[in-house]
């Protein structure tokens, strides 16, 4: 039997907020979809009408998860223009906010270990935020001083990984990985020190 209140039409969209309430409390290899199925209030058998598998729900809600994290990094960017520096320090802050609102989306999306390319829908939904977030980097890498210019797809590498390891260290509330400073604190430094090192801002007095 469904809960109470649980049709046809959004059963589907029930099981995905399971997905992500036992991905925050187990991980994404910490349950099977009967569980999943238990926790949205259905039968195991009602799961496979939408999903073939734990994989496939979890990729359902990494891509709600990336289309809710491009309508957020278009947002900062553009709040950022025309200004490059300020539209790649406001994707940056977009970046840790999302991932602290969004525990269970960032995690089914970076660290589930599902392919962004299980679905035609989960690419498109993953391509369309990193183009955001490699644009606010390729425009703020034009004004690197020649010497000093990386190529524009390792500036934004370089950036991401320390964004990621800000938000995974640091942000989620991991245990025994409390740190003295505000994640937010530790990236924006972190990045400062990176950017101060291309010429990009000028140096500390």
């Amino acid at each position: 039997m469904l809960k109470r209140g649980y049709h046809h039409g959004n059963l589907r969209e029930a099981l995905v907020e399971a997905c992500l309430r036992l991905i925050a409390e187990k991980g994404p290899t910490g349950f099977t979809l009967s569980e999943a199925a238990r926790e949205a209030g259905v039968t195991p058998a009602a799961v496979y009408r939408h999903f073939e598998g734990r994989e496939d729900l979890i990729a359902e809600a990494a891509r709600q998860g990336y289309e809710m994290f491009a309508d957020l990094l278009e947002h900062a960017y553009g709040k950022g223009q025309p200004s490059a520096l300020a539209s790649f320090e406001a994707t940056g802050r977009a970046y840790l906010a999302f991932a602290r609102k969004f525990p269970g989306h960032y995690v089914a999306m970076f660290e589930s270990g599902v392919s962004t390319q299980r679905t035609p829908e989960l690419a498109a939904a993953a391509r369309r935020s990193m183009e955001v977030m490699e644009k606010a980097a390729r425009d703020l890498s034009q004004h690197i001083p020649p010497e000093k210019r990386p190529p524009p797809a390792m500036f934004w590498a370089h950036i991401w990984a320390l964004s990621h390891g800000v938000v995974e260290l640091f942000a989620r509330g991991t245990p025994g990985t409390r740190s003295p400073f505000p994640p937010e604190d530790l990236l924006e430094t972190g990045i400062g020190v990176y950017l101060r090192g291309l010429g990009l801002i000028p140096p500390d007095r």
